[in-house]
């Protein structure tokens, strides 16, 4: 297969890549509902797929967040999940957040840490402590040149401050209400290193800096949207996208996040993972709007998973989601 990528010099050229379709996936129990509440963002990332940033003006309506709690216990999920931009500057986040643990369901709160520091937000981290918020923080290096590189000049220092109030509030200290994770993503196009080993480094790391935290999620940078044009740019997407498919491992099939997830975005528009929402690959079959999982007679488990060549990001090597590596 020929696609278009860019040659020494930086002119665009055609390039023959062996593509392998990826395997045939369906659905089991559906557990996580993934909300993306909208793009805003304070911050505006190199390795964003959703290219999120503080221009973005889309919002999830109102009236769709009305029925999220109605989703979730129409279809007894155990886990919202919420995403965007930085999913804290929507309106009703914390409205949509005291619902859903007003009926038991795990909240997580995937925040770029500085959203902590913002005017207006000086409450926020006692509010997340208060309902018992998982927070899912993106940390992409313990080193401040590199986090600087990929999130703008002073993330890390305004990153470690975010940290700091939350160890304050009891987080990243084994407690089970108050539990602090940390992402790691690459800086550029290579697969994550050994999790297990990694965590360790960022323990040891950051305790000299006076901050704890409780697991590192490692996952791998999709070739898609502002990543994969960065690629493009420097020549080595057709070369990133070959190493992911090289490394498939066929025992991540069973753990990956799309089998248990669905994804929403900020329309109400429902999708198979937070990566084929930013692609528009709508899901095949019945499913392809909030409302549609108020049906009463919906079967979601066994339903066919629409796939493409990016999957192999979550497959390759360990394994990639959002919940980390795939195998130890």
């Amino acid at each position: 297969m020929k696609i278009v990528g860019l040659d020494a010099q930086g002119s665009r050229c055609a390039v023959t890549v062996e593509l392998t379709p990826f395997p045939p996936l369906t659905r089991g129990a559906l557990t996580t509902l993934q909300v993306n509440l909208g793009y805003r963002c304070n911050q505006s990332c190199a390795h964003c797929h959703v290219n999120a940033g503080p221009t973005r003006t889309e919002m999830l309506a109102d009236e769709l967040i009305d029925l999220i709690p109605e989703v979730l216990q129409h279809q007894g999920i155990q886990c919202l999940d919420l995403t965007g931009g930085a999913p804290e500057l929507h309106p009703s986040f914390r409205r949509l957040v005291e619902q859903a643990r007003a009926l038991g369901v795990q909240v997580i709160d995937r925040c770029n840490l500085t959203i902590l520091n913002e005017p207006g937000q000086d409450d926020l981290a006692a509010f997340l402590a208060h309902q018992g918020v998982r927070v899912v923080a993106s940390l992409p290096c313990y080193s401040k040149d590199n986090v600087d590189q990929q999130r703008g000049d002073g993330v890390f220092e305004r990153s470690l401050d975010g940290l700091r109030q939350l160890n304050a509030l009891g987080y990243g200290r084994g407690h089970a209400h108050r539990c602090l994770d940390l992402v790691y993503n690459p800086l550029g196009p290579t697969l994550p290193p050994p999790q297990a080993a990694l965590e360790a480094d960022y323990k040891r790391e950051l305790a000299a800096l006076g901050v704890e935290f409780d697991n590192l999620l490692t996952l791998a940078n999709m070739p898609i949207q502002r990543f994969a044009r960065q690629l493009e740019r420097t020549g080595e997407l057709t070369t990133y996208q070959q190493r992911l498919q090289n490394a498939h491992n066929p025992a991540n099939l069973a753990a990956v996040m799309c089998r248990s997830l669905i994804s929403v975005d900020w329309t109400g528009q429902c999708f198979d993972c937070d990566f084929n929402q930013q692609l528009g690959l709508t899901s095949p079959g019945p499913i392809q709007h909030l409302r549609d999982l108020l049906e009463t007679d919906l079967t979601i488990a066994g339903r066919p998973i629409r796939t493409d060549q990016h999957c192999f990001g979550c497959t390759a090597g360990a394994g990639s989601s959002c919940g980390g590596a795939l195998q130890s």
